[in-house]
């Protein structure tokens, strides 16, 4: 069923409002989770001949850019909020919301991986800068960059909170796309060619007699002859 308009413009104004701020607030948190992982564990770690490491950098890489989008899709989500009549910033919520949620389903993806390959390899990756032999005595060395007795459940603690914020953001951001949808009437257009198509094909064809035709011709052909 396609229902048109099953929001009026003032549950649109509330409802966009909403996402946004949620939006903006969820954005801002995943960017400051992402450069907390960089800046406290992934900077010293990144080597360009290690695949995990480089898995790692990646990711990270790409949490940012996705906080990015969903900030910029918060915003746009608030000024579309304010004013829902221009088609632009309609296109532009619609572009940066699918952008968005695409994004952050990739890093969870990524990130989940990353996971994995930390448990499987007991953090070894993490603790490759290190040059002691002994962990008990790291904090008072000057051998590793980071404290290596916290930095493994540290990074799964981030790591964990940047999972949370993926769905969620996910969730907001296809909320936000289906908003849009329906404020572009995308939704309505396709069910129109959808019935269309049906009522098309359910019509039936009235074949022609083929006995009167021939009648048609031969009275075509004798008026000729006559003429």
């Amino acid at each position: 069923m396609c229902q048109l308009g099953h929001l009026d413009p003032s549950s649109h104004q509330r409802v966009l409002m909403k996402t946004g701020l949620i939006l903006l607030i969820i954005g801002h948190l995943s960017f400051i989770t992402g450069a907390l992982i960089h800046g406290t564990v992934l900077r010293f770690v990144v080597n360009p001949r290690d695949a995990i490491s480089l898995q790692y950098a990646v990711t990270n890489a790409a949490s940012i850019i996705s906080a990015l989008l969903t900030i910029s899709c918060g915003i746009a989500a608030l000024m579309l909020s304010r004013y829902l009549t221009p088609a632009a910033l309609k296109w532009a919520v619609f572009a940066l919301s699918a952008s968005s949620s695409l994004g952050c389903l990739s890093c969870l993806l990524g990130l989940a991986v990353s996971i994995g390959l930390t448990l499987g390899s007991q953090g070894r990756v993490l603790l490759a800068p290190c040059t002691f032999a002994n962990v008990a005595l790291a904090p008072v060395s000057r051998e590793c960059p980071f404290d290596p007795t916290r930095v493994y459940s540290s990074t799964l603690s981030l790591w964990a909170i940047s999972l949370l914020l993926y769905l969620i953001e996910i969730f907001f951001s296809i909320r936000c796309f289906l908003l849009t949808i329906d404020l572009l009437r995308l939704g309505c257009c396709c069910c129109r060619v959808y019935r269309r198509k049906v009522s098309l094909q359910a019509a039936p064809v009235e074949s022609s007699d083929p006995g009167q035709c021939l009648g048609l011709l031969r009275l075509d052909s004798v008026e000729t002859a006559q003429l």
